[in-house]
């Protein structure tokens, strides 16, 4: 006979099947299983100023052959720890630069420009600081994708300087690779399913994303990874979904975040990964809730990225 029942997760909530009262199941909370220096400038002495066009020029040359090297190295990263050091180096290079920049006496013609450059490497220096966080995301969204945000951003970070140095016929950020544009926005509606394989049952479970986050739930035949769900529903932040038809007994894994990569199956960005640590039966209704509470009585753990 069908079962419906209810779990709540000291994170989440299940809940099941028809001819018996819905009962509720609380999980508690999740638990946990287990640079180099940057080279400066040629000509460390700064030159005298006030620098005109021509000068200021031959500075800014300097600048773009000292980036050379390590934005080449950031195009060319193939693991999470080397794009975080990578990073690290370049934050390194735009130290220098800003210590060069400062040094440096511009005739008023350049004051403003030379300002605003100054202004922008050290946004640039102070976004790259961020590695950590960025190794983080690359292990979830993939080296390459989240090399090529870091690479957009220094754009971002570093362009309102270059367009004004280019309206005084100043060449600056040459050697700033090219990642191309940004790829559009890939968030599925929720309740999507985006993957279903296997035989069908008469199973039922209702998802009920609490969270502030986007999330990903497998539904995964007992046994087997989660890489290879029987079902993958998306359900937004806030929001609810119902899987229907779903066949044999099953584990529930799911991956929070922002940034879907539909290609990879992944979010790009925040990302974490858990498991509810019971088995749900066959043909059997249940009600899961992912926001965490107290008094949960579904336990969940934290496991590896999938």
């Amino acid at each position: 006979m069908k079962r419906f029942a209810a779990l709540c997760v000291g994170v989440g909530v299940l809940a099941g099947c028809a001819g018996a009262p819905e009962r509720n199941v609380v999980a508690s909370s999740p638990v946990t299983t287990g640079t180099t220096g940057a080279p400066a400038p040629a000509s460390s002495v700064p030159p005298a100023g006030p620098l005109g066009g021509a000068a200021y020029q031959s500075e800014l040359t300097r600048i773009d052959q000292v980036l050379a090297g390590p934005l080449r190295t950031l195009t060319r990263v193939r693991t999470a720890e080397a794009l975080a050091q990578a990073m690290d180096t370049l934050a390194g290079s735009f130290d220098t630069i800003a210590s060069r920049l400062s040094e440096l006496t511009v005739s008023s013609r350049l004051t403003a420009v030379h300002q605003l450059l100054q202004d922008r490497v050290g946004v640039a220096s102070d976004a790259l600081a961020d590695s950590d966080r960025v190794e983080l995301n690359a292990r979830c969204g993939g080296v390459a994708h989240t090399s090529q945000k870091v690479q957009r951003q220094l754009w971002s970070d570093l362009n309102g300087a270059i367009v004004q140095l280019a309206r005084l016929k100043l060449t600056f950020g040459s050697t700033l690779p090219d990642p191309g544009p940004a790829p559009k926005s890939q968030r599925p509606s929720s309740g999507a399913i985006l993957v279903r394989r296997g035989p069908d049952g008469t199973g039922r479970l209702k998802i009920t994303n609490g969270t502030a986050k986007d999330v990903a739930l497998s539904i995964v035949g007992d046994g087997k990874p989660p890489t290879s769900p029987h079902v993958l529903i998306f359900v937004q932040a806030g929001k609810s979904a119902t899987v229907n038809r779903v066949g044999g007994t099953y584990r529930i894994y799911y991956k929070s975040g922002s940034d879907w990569n539909a290609e990879r199956r992944q979010f790009s960005e925040d990302c974490s990964f858990q498991k509810f640590e019971q088995t749900f039966g066959r043909n059997e209704g249940w009600a899961v809730s992912l926001e965490p509470t107290i008094n949960g009585n579904a336990k969940t753990t934290q496991v590896e990225a999938y």
